[in-house]
């Protein structure tokens, strides 16, 4: 992140010990350490908001493209159930239309009556 080596740390170090000397450098020290550890707690929590946002975009995008993929298949459902409607409609008018002829009295040649019982 901020590419700092040892002899910035130390010069840092030293200018500190002079600065607020060495009764209080532990203390000082301490409490860097301890904003430090608050500010990377923070920036790892805002990374993994981060991670969770884009995670949820890639599934809405993915659903999306489901979606685009699923409305051929229900077209071809649709087209087919219609096409089905459309053969039970003309089955039934048939069915009526046969029904609708007069008989000429003559007995129908149905081979179930001829098999033996």
């Amino acid at each position: 992140m901020f590419d700092i080596g040892f002899w910035e740390l130390a010069i840092i170090a030293l200018v500190a010990l002079l600065v607020v000397g060495p009764e209080r450098l532990p203390k000082l020290a301490y409490t860097a350490g301890k904003w430090l550890g608050k500010g990377r707690k923070m920036l790892q929590q805002v990374k993994n908001e981060i991670d969770k946002e884009m995670k949820a975009e890639e599934l809405k995008e993915i659903l999306e493209e489901q979606k685009k993929q699923l409305n051929p298949l229900e077209e071809i459902v649709e087209e087919t159930s219609e096409t089905l409607r459309d053969f039970t409609q003309e089955a039934n008018k048939s069915v009526r239309e046969l029904e609708q002829q007069p008989t000429t009295g003559e007995p129908s040649q149905d081979r179930s009556d001829d098999t033996p019982k």
